[in-house]
């Protein structure tokens, strides 16, 4: 066994000591000698199959490498702005007073975009985001030939944030499609694209975007300063980033907000919050964000405000329905029945007379089962998951009172509840509410009204503790801000929403001609 782990050991120090090698490699500047740069390259990459190289030559013998990776280029700008100018090579003659990447570049190249690489890092970096190289004979310098592309899904409809009212188009996988999303509604110069890379094997690219002299500056900083501490293979999607950013781990409440709506993400960067979005991912994260803010729809800007109040007032009532629902009804039943009036409860006792559990028990039994439906509705294929999910809350539902396991409010109590989780337009503060029902049931049927109040003023405290991106988690409320509560509990109408939010955006001229009003 010990010679086991020892042969392990050593095969691994010699795969880092490779591993190393390699890297120190990138980090060197190219050779002049253009088949040392193909092999390498070649090398570097595992002689995969999709790694196409193609030479040419000039009239005056001078050799050309074309490199790139199928599938993810654009073939309309390869053909007709890279190869078919490096194929009329064979006619030019390349001048000796000239160098040669400052010729290709000017001269010979008509794609749009060209950048000039020196170190082997900068070249494989482009190859892999999907840009053509060339190398040249003779030239420790390779060019960069933008045409991203390969196969990318079409705009659709968002499948989480639907609306009666607003633009039908959501988020896709590609960063660039996303960002032209945002521009084509914020035609402004000062709107900010910032790129990172993130991931030591995958590389893959994030976007900053905020509106300059709107967002805070030192939101912007403390953003990118916890962006580039973060170590870690790969970024997947937008979920890893929100890990890491997020001011505080141990809590049940989403402190970054994920929408694939370009309109919210448009609506939350002139109310100057901060945008990241990342490549292969149609879900963009928003910071800092409140509260307050889960509960609001993109539908509330579109609407009347007295429309849009009435939404928002009704969706933050069913939040605590479905939050409270159960542990209410546990406590009411088991230790205040006199709350009830004498006709219900009676009702109530003749239901509960042939339940051999008390009604704790019966709430977790609905419970549990309605979480698993509601995760295999999910997990199944799309075309039978909607009907196994009611057709089985249904069944599952009527056989559980016949068998006489559960009473039938009990059922209506919990199918409210869950009924109410939906109604929530934020998936992730929906989840929020789903754990800490469990928590209230169980201090409910423990302690009774006393044991419910004593988790909410917990769970109050915990929001008045935490923060997003350093901004207090309930602002507008705690601390509170009068002219915040025009657009937090309430919707004012938008000609009277003259400031924007008191903690995100720095003074600016529409806040100081606001102001002078």
């Amino acid at each position: 066994m010990k010679k086991i782990i020892g042969r392990s050991s050593k095969k691994n120090r010699n795969k880092e000591r490779v591993a190393n090698q390699a890297n120190l490699k990138k980090n060197e500047p190219l050779s002049a000698d253009l088949n040392d740069n193909i092999e390498h390259i070649t090398t570097l990459m595992g002689e995969s199959i999709d790694l196409h190289i193609q030479r040419f030559q000039s009239g005056n013998g001078i050799e050309v490498a074309l490199i790139y990776i199928e599938g993810m280029v654009d073939q309309h700008i390869l053909t007709h702005s890279i190869t078919s100018a490096l194929m009329d090579l064979k006619t030019i003659e390349v001048p000796n007073d000239i160098k040669a990447v400052d010729y290709f570049t000017e001269s010979v190249l008509s794609t749009s975009k060209t950048m000039k690489l020196n170190k082997w890092n900068d070249t494989v970096s482009v190859l892999l985001s999907g840009d053509a190289v060339i190398l040249i004979q003779g030239s420790d310098q390779s060019i960069g030939c933008y045409c991203k592309g390969g196969k990318t899904r079409d705009i659709t409809e968002p499948s989480s944030e639907l609306v009666v009212r607003g633009p039908k188009d959501s988020f896709t996988e590609s960063l660039r499609t996303n960002t032209t999303l945002i521009r084509q509604r914020i035609r402004n110069p000062a709107l900010r694209i910032k790129s990172m890379h993130i991931g030591e094997v995958t590389k893959t690219e994030i976007n900053i975007l905020y509106i300059d002299g709107i967002a805070k500056e030192s939101l912007i900083k403390e953003l990118k300063d916890r962006l580039s501490k973060i170590e870690i293979d790969g970024i997947l999607e937008s979920g890893y980033l929100e890990e890491f950013i997020q001011d505080q781990t141990f809590t049940p409440f989403p402190q970054v907000m994920n929408t694939e709506r370009p309109d919210v993400v448009s609506g939350n960067l002139l109310e100057g919050r901060i945008t990241v979005l990342v490549e292969g991912t149609p879900f963009g994260l928003i910071l800092p964000v409140s509260f307050f803010q889960f509960f609001t729809s993109p539908e509330d800007y579109y609407l009347r405000s007295d429309i849009a109040t009435f939404l928002r007032l009704l969706r933050i009532f069913v939040f605590f329905v479905s939050l409270m629902a159960p542990s209410i009804y546990i406590a009411v039943t088991t230790f205040h029945q006199e709350m009830i009036p004498t006709v219900l409860l009676l009702g109530l006792a003749a239901q509960q007379e042939g339940v051999p559990f008390p009604a704790f028990i019966e709430a977790m039994i609905m419970e549990i089962t309605f979480e698993i439906l509601r995760e295999a509705g999910i997990r199944m294929p799309r075309a039978i998951g909607q009907a196994i999910s009611i057709v089985g809350a249904v069944i599952l539902g009527e056989a559980a009172v016949q068998a006489g396991l559960v009473s039938p409010v009990m059922v209506i109590v919990v199918a409210l509840t869950a009924i109410s989780s939906f109604a929530t337009p934020r998936f992730n503060i929906a989840i929020s509410a789903r754990l800490i029902r469990f928590v209230l049931m169980i201090s409910a049927a423990t302690f009774g009204f006393y044991g419910i109040t004593i988790v909410l003023i917990m769970m109050i405290a915990h929001l008045s503790s935490l923060r997003s991106l350093g901004i207090p988690y309930l602002t507008s409320v705690a601390p509170f801000n009068a002219s915040d509560q025009k657009d937090t509990f309430i919707r004012f109408p938008l000609w009277a929403m003259k400031r924007r939010p008191h903690d995100t955006p720095q003074p600016n001229a529409l806040k100081r001609q606001a102001a002078d009003e």
